[in-house]
C-alpha cells in the first residue's frame, strides 16, 4: 500500500477518534481504513493501537510513532504549500541561458524591462554560445536561435530570424560591390566559426542551404556582434542574422547587398524549457514576456 496513505490513516484515526471517522475524511471505506492500519502494524512489527468497539487506544509504541508521523505529514504539507506557491507566484531566482552576442545586444534590456514588471524575480543571465544542458546545469529556460535539433525539450517559437549580407560603404568603394554569388570569390568574407552555413570557408544560400559557395577572409570569430563591427570597420562582407546589423544598416554604416539568390533560412528565436507539464510561474511569465516583446522587435530586423 501507499506508505504515506497508510501513515495518514493512522494519524487521522487517532485525531478523529476512530477508523470510521478517518475513512470518511479520506473518502474510503472503513474496511479499507482498517486494512491500511493493519498493514502499517504488520510492516513495523509492532502494535500501535489497542482496538475496542468504542475507541482506539495508543500503545507506548503507537504514541512515539504518532509524534514522528505527524511531524512528517506536517513537513510534507509545508513542502506542498511551498511548491504550489512557487508555481503560482512570479518570484524567486530565474536562471536564463542565451547566446552571447544576442544576449548582450538585446536580452539584457529585456531583462531590465521584465524586472520592472516582476520585481520579486531575480534573473541570473548566462550568456554562452554553446548548447547548455538545461537539466544538468539547472537552467530554467534557454533562448536559442536557429533550427532546433530533435530533443525532448519543450520549445516555443518567439520570432523569425532574417539573414542579410552586408558591407561598409567604404569597403564597397574600395573593393567594388558584389552582384552575384560568383563575385564572392573576389571579396573578403568574415566567417562565423560556430556556423556551418556562414562559416570561415563556406557560405550557404538557398532557404535550405543547398547552394554552397567557397569564401575566404581576414577574420573568423565565434561572435556575430564582433563580425558585424569588423564589417562596419571595413574589413569585409558579413553574412548573418539581421539583428546583428540592423542598427548599422539604419545608420548607413552598413549597406545590404543583393546577390541575386535566396539567403539561408536560419529559422527562429525559441524559448526552450524542461519537458515538465507545468513550469514555475516565473518561467512562464518570462516566456510570455518574450513572446509579447520579441515579435515587434523582430519586425525592425
Amino acid at each position: 500500500m501507499d506508505r504515506l496513505k497508510v501513515i495518514e490513516v493512522f494519524v487521522k484515526a487517532i485525531r478523529l477518534g476512530g477508523l470510521s471517522a478517518a475513512a470518511r475524511d479520506l473518502a474510503m471505506s472503513p474496511a479499507m481504513a482498517a486494512k491500511h492500519l493493519n498493514a502499517l502494524e504488520q510492516r513495523l512489527g509492532a502494535t500501535l493501537v489497542n482496538r475496542t468497539t468504542r475507541r482506539l487506544a495508543l500503545t507506548e509504541a503507537g504514541a512515539a510513532y504518532l509524534d514522528k508521523a505527524e511531524r512528517v505529514l506536517g513537513e510534507l504539507e509545508d513542502a506542498d504549500a511551498e511548491a504550489m506557491a512557487r508555481s503560482t507566484a512570479v518570484e524567486g531566482l530565474l536562471r536564463v541561458s542565451g547566446p552571447a552576442a544576442f544576449g548582450s545586444a538585446y536580452l539584457v534590456n529585456l531583462v531590465t524591462e521584465f524586472h520592472a514588471r516582476h520585481p520579486a524575480v531575480t534573473v541570473e543571465l548566462g550568456l554562452n554560445d554553446r548548447i547548455v544542458d538545461l537539466l544538468e546545469e539547472r537552467w530554467d529556460v534557454a533562448v536559442r536561435i536557429g533550427r532546433l535539433g530533435d530533443s525532448n525539450l519543450v520549445a516555443r517559437k518567439l520570432a523569425p530570424v532574417r539573414m542579410a549580407v552586408c558591407a561598409a560603404p567604404g569597403y564597397l568603394e574600395r573593393c567594388g560591390t558584389p552582384r552575384s554569388l560568383d563575385d564572392l570569390a573576389a571579396h573578403e568574407c568574415l566567417g562565423y566559426t560556430l556556423s556551418g552555413e556562414t562559416g570561415a570557408t563556406r557560405w550557404s544560400f538557398g532557404r535550405d542551404g543547398g547552394h554552397a559557395v567557397a569564401v575566404r577572409g581576414p577574420l573568423h570569430a565565434n561572435n556575430g556582434w564582433v563580425l558585424a563591427q569588423a564589417a562596419v570597420a571595413g574589413m569585409g562582407l558579413v553574412y548573418g542574422p539581421r539583428f546583428f546589423v540592423d542598427r548599422a544598416l539604419a545608420e548607413g554604416r552598413l549597406v545590404e547587398l543583393d546577390l541575386g539568390a535566396d539567403l539561408y533560412d536560419l529559422g527562429a528565436i525559441h524559448a526552450v524549457t524542461h519537458p515538465t507539464r507545468r513550469p514555475a510561474a516565473k518561467t512562464r511569465a518570462w516566456i510570455d514576456f518574450l513572446a509579447e516583446r520579441l515579435p515587434g522587435m523582430a519586425r525592425e530586423w
